[in-house]
């Protein structure tokens, strides 16, 4: 029965109350439902995370990516590198149980290539991993510079409000403000922080050593300089990160690189550039998006490496090689919730609205 209720919250709540007090009535706990579609085999575990990521969606790249999980992009492939394993299990344990039969010798080479081509696609998924996570939690971009350079006028004019505050006096700025955006449907936060400076200020020294280790820790930086460079920053400029030149409004004519959040000259450039950049990094993510995907996925690649040592050309030890397929294979399960998980169920309903 699904009662579709007008009026306010006043409403909701007496209907609600009434409800409640019937026996047998109770409301349902988050995430119930889709629970009952996990425990009936109407849903695997990635696609349950895959209705949790939808939920939580703020962009449409979240939305796309949530929607793959939920649809089974995940469980699919999971599904072929399962069958690939079982094959090669197949193999192996054929040669240990068959020995003394007449064995393809190509039946242990078909084992090897099956679990090389298995390895090599968990190898390419782990590599995409950070930023499929990076995609769903929103890629951190940091301004950096020195005090009283433009960096918290110029998130002003990204945000388009005044999410900083900005003064003359320079070292206004000590603590981390954070700016979420959505650039051409990619999920990104923008982190102003304290400027970069030696200082005798307990508390500014900490605001910046807090700065730099943030900015460090970004998927990419903007450098903020007046003289062209930023060696005496403190913080490594990384491959994708952009240097420009502040305050274009104090250069007398335009300039190529140069930005000011006070006139808003180079900022459209500025978010451009940076929606090229991470949307070739975006291009790059694969299917698992969460730290527990990458752990099972790195113990099935340990067990398979393992095996193929096992294997190898030379005085193979077939059963310790099947084990550690068959290892592989629980870790590949764990993924997608075919073995007892839970632990992770409990967490993954938690994050739940009541009873989606």
């Amino acid at each position: 029965v699904e009662l579709q209720l007008h009026g306010g919250p006043g409403v909701c709540r007496s209907v609600a109350a009434a409800l409640g007090s019937l026996s047998g009535l109770r409301a349902a706990a988050p995430g119930e439902f889709t629970r009952r579609a996990l425990l009936n085999g109407k849903l695997d575990l990635a696609q349950v995370e895959g209705v949790s990521d939808l939920l939580a969606a703020e962009t449409a790249a979240q939305t796309r990516q949530a929607i793959a999980l939920m649809d089974g992009a995940l469980s699919a492939s999971a599904g072929l590198w399962r069958d690939r394993l079982l094959r090669a299990l197949a193999l192996v344990e054929a040669s240990v149980d068959f020995a003394e039969e007449d064995v393809p010798a190509a039946a242990l080479d078909e084992a090897r290539e099956l679990l090389a081509d298995v390895a090599r696609r968990f190898e390419a998924e782990i590599a995409g991993s950070n930023v499929a996570e990076r995609l769903r939690a929103g890629f951190e971009v940091a301004l950096v510079g020195a005090p009283n350079v433009g960096k918290s006028t110029l998130l002003n004019t990204i945000a388009g409000r005044e999410a900083a505050l900005t003064s003359e006096v320079a070292g206004t700025t000590r603590d981390v403000i954070e700016v979420r955006l959505e650039l051409e449907g990619l999920p990104v936060t923008i982190v102003d922080m304290a400027g970069l400076r030696a200082t005798d200020d307990p508390v500014e020294t900490l605001g910046v050593a807090r700065a730099r280790h943030r900015a460090q820790q970004a998927d990419l930086r903007v450098f903020l300089v007046e003289d062209g460079v930023c060696h005496a920053l403190g913080v490594d400029v990384q491959p994708g990160d952009l240097v420009l030149l502040a305050k274009a409004d104090l250069l007398g004519a335009p300039c190529e690189g140069s930005v000011s959040g006070l006139t808003g000259e180079g900022v459209e450039p500025l978010l451009q550039r940076l929606v090229a950049e991470l949307s070739n990094r975006a291009a790059s993510a694969g299917l698992i998006n969460r730290e527990r995907h990458r752990q099972a996925l790195a113990r099935a690649l340990d067990s398979i490496e393992s095996a193929c040592a096992w294997l190898g050309p030379v005085a193979p030890q077939l059963e310790l090689g099947a084990a550690d397929i068959s290892a592989a294979l629980r870790a590949l399960d764990f993924l997608v919730g075919r073995v007892d998980v839970e632990s992770v169920l409990d967490k993954v309903f938690s994050s739940f609205c009541i009873g989606k």
